[in-house]
């Protein structure tokens, strides 16, 4: 079983910033992806950013330059740090961790419960 938690959502004035963070743990023996995703009220889960194994980092064109995915391998690990926040930038941000939970199993997607981003005056 693995356990996915995210933390460090809330409200926010446009231009600020936030960082969220997120944690898996439990039975894991390999890590492929790193990620964050979002969802505003109404619209489709959409990527935000994502690290894979090698380093390689994907942003979403929304995002770039103003948010920044970083990671700690040895504590299982992911954050993003939000700068200049934008209202359009609301909705729950959800933690996503690509892995292994045996040797024997394939990769599979495993999710937190998100945590809300407000941007709001």
């Amino acid at each position: 079983q693995v356990q996915i938690v995210e933390s460090g959502g809330g409200l926010v004035q446009p231009g600020g910033s936030l960082t969220l963070s997120c944690v898996a743990s439990g039975s894991i023996v390999s890590i492929s992806v790193m990620g964050w995703h979002r969802q505003a009220p109404g619209k489709e889960r959409e990527l935000v950013a994502h690290i894979l194994s090698g380093g390689t980092i994907r942003y979403a064109d929304s995002v770039k330059g103003r948010f920044t995915i970083s990671r700690d391998n040895a504590k299982n690990m992911v954050y993003l740090q939000m700068n200049n926040l934008k209202f359009e930038d609301t909705g729950m941000y959800y933690c996503n961790f690509r892995l292994k939970k045996t040797w024997r199993d394939p990769f599979d997607d495993n999710w937190g419960q998100g945590t809300q981003v407000t941007v709001s005056s």
